[in-house]
């Protein structure tokens, strides 16, 4: 996909959420606005030590060869397990104060005195019962950040109040429980048994308008790098998903549970033949652990990799054209204590073929800290096999931040890398600037973005002291004292054109 593409195509989470009707003065533009906008990922740590749910579990392939004149039966099969999922959150907006009057110039809602309002929100979406004493799973864009979750049945008969057990924005994977038994569960498949070209099922709530199937086949398997969410393996299907649907059941032709729905590829926000689900294999999992430990925890590396191909493949002498590229190892990480190296290669995980960089970092995901892995890995045309323990994923915010992130001052909501070789061609620095932190990341509305700090921007130096590192720009910032912060940083003016400035943050670190 080109950038003229991208900027057309926007992931869709498919879930609808409204303001209040009792909230007065605010445009419809602007409630639209907030509930486009409150899509962040966060984790929640639930309860530990529950009881493990109890699954029907069937792993045979869906009959390939029959031929069917009707789904009904296959429908009063799984339909009851589709519950529909409301949620309610406050959320505070700048809006336009009206209380205050005087000549703009225009009728322009921006240029007038903005002040806090606090609206309640709701959320719709659907989940699916996967066990009978009532473990629910669903999308952890649904419930985040929410003050009350409640289900409805497939018969809608009664609003039932749920338990949050944990969430995995990571997976988009979240667990609820209701207090209730004999419930009707639905019965999980084989997901890595998919195939291309299996008819699939899609059922939810779209837009409200009751419970609702759609009919598709597998577009797709193995689907990454969307964006959507940091750990990728979607089935992608052509059955009709809209807004309302995410968290609800993709089901196989015999009803058996293969994916969890979570978001759509539109141009326009509405259902174009593109949508995604979370294979019930990686959510399955992921309720595993989140209903032992309360939550995610996964093994760590420490690379920068991506896929190799059959040019970087010449270009590093190794004798295969698949594979994971390490583009830069990280310091004190298990990765640089193992002894890899930029340039390496890594075919194989665990006795398993590395096919690419996506895969790999998913496969390393799963794992659990404190394990060893062994790998099989080419450099150049040597193969070496080594052994490696594996630490804990830091935090997503930690991770989010490459290196490091600094929270508590000027640069709180700054994500900052260490200058790799990718990052130095990603932004076209130059070779002569040799040391620095580049910045991945800048929070909207944060302090840093209001005073120009963006993606791509390079700090040479922090009050003075020149950096090598985004480490060394995080301890300088949290050594200094209250007030403000000098920065040096290499950026580029409205133009494009690189160029040096100072730029003054403040610092509070007791904020």
């Amino acid at each position: 996909m080109n950038a003229a593409q991208s900027n057309q195509v926007n992931y869709v989470r498919i879930y609808m959420k409204r303001i209040s009707k009792t909230v007065a003065g605010v445009s419809a533009g602007v409630a639209l606005g907030v509930a486009a906008a409150v899509i962040a990922h966060l984790a929640i740590a639930g309860e530990t030590n529950l009881p493990a749910p109890k699954f029907n579990l069937q792993t045979t392939p869906v009959m390939r060869e029959s031929r069917v004149t009707s789904f009904s039966p296959v429908i009063k099969k799984a339909a009851p397990s589709v519950v529909n999922i409301y949620s309610t959150r406050t959320v505070h907006l700048q809006v336009p104060d009206d209380s205050v009057h005087r000549f703009w110039g225009g009728d322009d809602a921006d240029a007038r005195p903005r002040r806090s309002r606090t609206f309640p929100m709701e959320g719709l979406g659907s989940g699916v019962i996967v066990s009978a004493d009532g473990y629910i799973l669903t999308a952890s864009h649904l419930i985040e950040d929410a003050d009350d979750v409640k289900i409805t049945l497939a018969d809608g008969q009664k609003k039932l109040d749920v338990k949050i057990v944990g969430s995995d924005p990571a997976t988009d994977v979240a667990v609820l429980k209701v207090d209730a038994k004999n419930l009707p569960a639905i019965t999980l498949a084989d997901s890595d048994k998919l195939e291309v070209g299996d008819v699939v099922l899609a059922i939810g709530n779209p837009f409200e308008v009751g419970q609702s199937v759609s009919m598709g086949i597998v577009s797709g398997l193995g689907r990454n790098g969307m964006g959507i969410s940091r750990y990728e393996n979607f089935i992608q299907t052509d059955a009709a998903i809209n807004m309302g649907n995410s968290g609800g059941a993709l089901v196989d032709a015999e009803g058996r549970l293969i994916g969890i729905n979570t978001a759509i590829l539109s141009r326009s926000g509405g259902n174009q033949g593109i949508g995604f689900a979370v294979p019930i294999n990686l959510a399955r999992e992921m309720m595993e652990r989140i209903i032992k430990d309360g939550k995610v925890t996964r093994g760590f590396l420490g690379v920068d990799i991506e896929s190799l191909n059959g040019d970087l493949a010449k270009e590093f002498n190794v004798p295969v054209s698949d594979g994971a590229l390490i583009n830069d190892v990280l310091p004190n990480t298990p990765a640089a204590k193992a002894g890899l190296k930029e340039g390496d290669v890594i075919v194989e995980l665990n006795g398993a073929r590395v096919t690419g960089g996506n895969q790999f970092h998913l496969a390393v995901s799963e794992l659990a800290p404190d394990s060893k892995a062994s790998l099989k890995v080419l450099r150049g045309s040597t193969e070496k096999n080594i052994s490696v323990t594996l630490a804990e994923f830091p935090t997503p915010k930690a991770a989010d931040a490459g290196d490091a992130e600094n929270g508590g001052n000027g640069l709180e909501g700054v994500a900052l890398s260490d200058l790799t070789p990718k990052l130095r061609s990603d932004y076209s620095v130059p070779n002569r600037i040799q040391g620095g932190a580049v910045v991945t990341k800048v929070a909207p509305d944060s302090a840093a973005e209001k005073l120009g700090l963006k993606a791509g921007d390079v700090i040479l130096s922090v009050n003075h002291q020149p950096v090598t590192s985004a480490s060394e720009v995080t301890d300088l910032i949290h050594k200094a004292p209250e007030g403000k912060i000098l920065l040096r940083v290499r950026t580029h003016d409205e133009d494009g054109n690189p160029t040096m400035r100072f730029l003054i943050v403040p610092n509070d670190p007791h904020q």
